[in-house]
């Protein structure tokens, strides 16, 4: 039987990473999740819609994966 793998995606904007996109904050984010057991499996780039008013900002979906069990 193949394993099985359960799946998170978080989705990251400028304003929730201080502003800017910065590689220093992504990593944080990637390490605390790899404490978890998750292994980063895609990142990809999206336009998010923001809460209030028209528009989007830039942002990421960062998808995780780690084995079930």
């Amino acid at each position: 039987m193949a394993g099985r793998y359960e799946y998170k995606v978080e989705e990251l904007r400028e304003g929730m990473l201080g502003g800017k996109m910065s590689g220093d904050k992504l990593e944080k984010v990637l390490n605390e999740h790899a404490r978890e057991g998750w292994q980063l499996k895609a990142i990809t780039a999206v336009e998010v819609k923001g809460r209030i008013g028209p528009g989007g900002v830039e942002g990421v979906l960062v998808t995780f994966e780690r084995p079930v069990g």
